[in-house]
């Protein structure tokens, strides 16, 4: 009679306890209802059960498709390519000035000047991040953006900060880029030449 009694009272205790540990694990009465919901469904669909397992790590991975990694854009160095073709900018860069006198690095910079300026004219619309002029007085509010606003000095407690303008930053408001040709490689600036003979 006593393992009746014993039974009775430590069956449903049992049953109980797991079920509260169940709870917990899976956080709640809700989420467990749903884990049991999604067990049950990959226990009728094959296809479902694999998916499930390459989510959970295991099982066989490649019936689930991984990921594709994003290609990063090449617009900014299609842009890059462009100021090298029409003013030769990456060369001027590039090259060891050293020995040139100022008279010939200020024809040398007057002549990329003026190509790169009609370049990024030509195939960029820039504004101001900023209105206003250097030293003018600002109120950067709070939740600025820090990749268009960058506060520098003595920068203690929470915006708004007030200060003066250094620079009143660049946005490109619209690029006007033809789209590279199709299998072009974007990260080549400017194609090697040979002259054959």
């Amino acid at each position: 009679m006593d393992i009746v009694i014993g039974l009775a009272i430590g069956l449903p205790l049992g049953v109980l306890a797991t079920l509260g540990l169940a709870m917990a694990r899976a956080g709640g009465l809700g989420k467990a209802i749903t884990g049991l919901s999604v067990a049950g469904r990959a226990n009728q669909d094959a296809a479902f059960a694999a998916k499930l397992q390459a989510i959970l790590g295991g099982g066989d991975v490649k019936t689930a498709e991984p990921p594709k990694p994003v290609k990063p854009s090449g617009a900014p160095l299609r842009m890059l390519a462009l100021l090298q073709a029409e003013s030769r900018l990456v060369d001027f860069l590039l090259e060891d000035i050293q020995g040139a006198s100022d008279e010939q690095i200020g024809q040398a910079v007057r002549e990329v000047h003026k190509k790169a300026q009609a370049a990024l004219k030509q195939h960029l619309v820039l504004e101001p991040v900023l209105p206003g002029n250097e030293d003018e007085q600002v109120t950067v509010p709070k939740g600025f953006d820090p990749s268009a606003v960058r506060v520098v000095g003595n920068v203690t407690g929470e915006p708004p900060f007030k200060g003066a303008i250094q620079h009143p930053g660049w946005r490109v408001k619209e690029m006007k880029l033809a789209a590279p040709a199709e299998g072009a490689d974007e990260f080549v600036l400017q194609p090697a030449e040979v002259q054959i003979p």
